[in-house]
Order: C-alpha cells, then structure tokens, then sequence
C-alpha cells in the first residue's frame, strides 16, 4: 500500500489498537510492487424520525419514524490497491492505482452496488527535496480531518440509505469531505517532524439548489474558473506524549454564476438568466492530536465561505449566487485497553451553514454523536460495534417552519486490511 490509501489504512488501524503493515510485496525487476487493500461489511440498523429527512438522516417519513436494516460496506469502501516504486535516475518514482468496487445495493438482478476508481496517481521525487504528484488522489484540504475521524474503521451516519459505495462516517457533521480530486500537488520532505504540501486541484462545477438550505425550486449553477489552490502544513512528535497538529486551506474562483431576484421579501428567489457575476468559494482549518498512555484526543474546526459544510461547494451559494457561510468541527476521545489492544471512542461533531436574506428557510446544523467499540481480533482483522446519534436541523425564518430530522444507527461487523 502507499501514499493516502496507506495513510487511511494507518489511521484506521491506529484507531483498532493494531500496527499498520504493507500488503503483499513483489520484487519485479526494477519495481518493487505492492497489492493491498480492504474488505469491509457491517449489519446496520438506523430508525428515522420526526421531518424529512436531509444528506445525513435519509428516509424518515413526514412527522412519522421508520426503522431500516442494510448490510453495506462502512466509510471505508472495499478496494484493492496496486501501487509499485523504483529508484532512477536518482529519483524515487511510483505509481497507484486503485479500484472500489461497491457492495451497496438493494435491487435484484443488480450484480452489485456502483463501482469506483478513486485513485491514479504517479510521483517522483527524492527524500533531500520531496515529491511531486499527479493524478487523481485524496484532496489536500480536510484531509487530516478524515483520516483522524474514527467512524473510519466503521460506520458513522448514512447507513440508512444505501446511494453509493459507502456511508459517510462523520462526513458533513465535523468537516467537510475532502474528496478524491485530479491534482498536481508538491510534497516537502519531513523536517523534524514539520511538513507541508501544496498543489492545484481540478476546480469543481457547482449546481447547487435553493433546498439545499430549505424551502424554493429554483437553483444557481456555475462552472469552476481557475484551478483550486490547496495548501496544508502539519507537525507530528513523538515521545511518552505523542501528536501532530495540522492547518490546510481551500480557494477556488466560481465564474459564470446566474445570478437571482428575489421576487418578493420570503418569497423563492427568481432566476434571471441575463446577468452573470463569480464568486470564491474557500476554507481553512486547523486539528490537532495528542496520545498518552493509551488515551487519545482529537479536536478540529473549520471555518468557510462559498464551499457549504457537507461536500465541497454543495449548498455554497443561495439563489441569488451569493456565498452561505459555513463552520464546524468535532471533538474525539479515545481509550486503548492495553491488555487486549481494543480501543473504546466516544465523538461529537457539529456542521453549520448561514442562511442568506434570500433563503426561505434559516441557518442548518447537522449535528452527530458516536460511540464506538474497535477491537483487533488479529494484525489485520477488526471487529467493530457503533452507535451514532445523527440530526439534521433547519431554523424558523418568516413563515417557514422549522424542520428537524434525526437518524439513530447500530451497526456491527468487521473489516480486515491485508
């Protein structure tokens, strides 16, 4: 395994008390090869309650409650993983490619869920200046904040509903998805444990709808301008008091936005297809995590502008083509039982999207609290037990009513790394 999928893999280990370890190694020629990856699947149980649901509480009843089981893959999909390394011309370089092949279906005849191919990439580089990347990877900004997240080696929220590959751990209630982005990134080497990288990302199209905060029909869309610049730094120690600490920023230019009328003070805004602006959406944040006698702690917050609070630029912009400010974060405990290496976590995380004068309805917040039990049966194999406590949440504004919908998921299973 190597670059971000090792990374993912390290930080979901780290999460069941076990020690991350390489796939499996093939000497060819000049390249060293390695084939790795990840075999998931968890029974969840998620009952839904109170309004519509939204992203994260999907398939309540209006002012009603159901209750549905899926077996589906967690916050890490099933994949495998081919990635190799030489040494030229005094240069490290290598290459990954991996490939996600769904498991989350409830329609007959389907052969299985959506399939997809998250990472192709090649670097080259060497450890006195660092590397460079291109290709198609983890996304530099909030990435630290995923791999940090512990519903990685689980579930989280989203299980409920079963409309990709996989659930959404604590995406959209702590931070916002990093997402896996064409890039051209650069890699400094490790200084003493400071790092940074920074690069360009292929900018995202924005279609965003009126909903997305509540209430209208209407909706703004609008193509990537520039690139997005993507920069993050980080620094790791270790020791009896062991950690790392990290800050990574987002700015991306939205050109062509059709901007909106209101055609009535709280009534839905009106498009006007004859006059055209741009916008720029951006984000920072900053985490840290600290590791003492088997006790672990994690805090993070972001703060943004254009770019929404679930997925990149979802929800950004109201009606009107003006950016919705957003905020969050979460906070993480952890313990690990030393003599059986299972670790006990408990989290609470919050996102945030403002409301414009425009929205019809008020400021969002979806909201999650997560218990989770990982214990590792062997080296590779995990056994995982979650309970997370999801709500989404809209405001009162004018006439509009609040809406608040909530989603109570149990699940259980396993995951193994080889």
């Amino acid at each position: 395994m190597n670059n971000t999928i090792k990374l993912a893999v390290a930080a979901a280990l780290v999460a069941a008390a076990s020690t991350a370890n390489a796939g499996i190694i093939i000497p060819a020629g000049d390249w060293t090869l390695d084939i790795g990856g990840v075999v998931n699947m968890y029974y969840t149980s998620t009952h839904h309650s109170d309004d519509n649901g939204g992203a994260l509480t999907a398939g309540a009843n209006n002012n009603g409650a159901t209750t549905k089981s899926n077996i589906t893959t967690g916050l890490l999909p099933n994949y495998i993983t081919f990635s190799g390394k030489t040494r030229q011309n005094d240069l490290d370089v290598g290459f990954t490619i991996s490939m996600q092949p769904g498991a989350a279906t409830t329609t007959p005849l389907s052969g299985g869920g959506g399939n997809e191919n998250r990472q192709q990439f090649l670097t080259f580089g060497d450890a006195s200046w660092g590397s460079i990347k291109l290709g198609k990877d983890l996304g530099i900004f909030a990435s630290d904040a995923i791999l940090s997240d512990m519903t990685l080696l689980g579930v989280g929220s989203g299980a409920g509903t079963l409309n990709g590959t996989t659930t959404l751990g604590r995406i959209g209630t702590g931070y916002i998805y990093a997402d896996w982005k064409n890039q051209i990134a650069y890699s400094s080497p490790n200084w003493n444990g400071f790092s940074f990288t920074a690069g360009v990302s292929q900018a995202w199209n924005v279609t965003n709808t009126a909903p997305a905060i509540g209430g209208g029909a209407t909706s703004t869309q609008a193509g990537g301008g520039s690139p997005a610049f993507e920069a993050k730094a980080s620094y790791a120690w270790t020791g009896d008091v062991a950690g790392k600490v990290w800050v990574s920023g987002i700015s991306q230019e939205i050109k062509g936005i059709t901007n909106g009328s209101a055609a009535a003070f709280g009534s839905p805004a009106v498009l006007n297809t004859a006059t055209s602006s741009s916008e720029r959406g951006e984000a920072v944040d900053i985490g840290a995590n600290v590791n003492v006698a088997g006790f672990g702690l994690t805090g993070y917050y972001f703060t943004g502008s254009g770019i929404g609070n679930q997925y990149q630029f979802s929800g950004g912009l109201d009606a009107l083509g003006q950016t919705r400010d957003s905020d969050g974060g979460y906070i993480q405990a952890t313990y690990t039982i030393p003599s059986v290496g299972t670790k006990i976590g408990a989290s609470w995380g919050v996102s945030n999207l403002d409301s414009n004068v425009a929205d019809a309805q008020g400021n969002a917040k979806n909201e999650m609290w997560t218990i989770g039990v990982y214990h590792p049966l062997t080296k590779h194999l995990n056994l995982v037990a979650e309970y997370s406590d999801a709500k989404d949440q809209v405001d009162a504004k004018r006439s509009v009513a609040a809406t608040e919908s909530k989603a109570q998921t149990v699940s259980l299973g396993a995951i193994l790394f080889f």
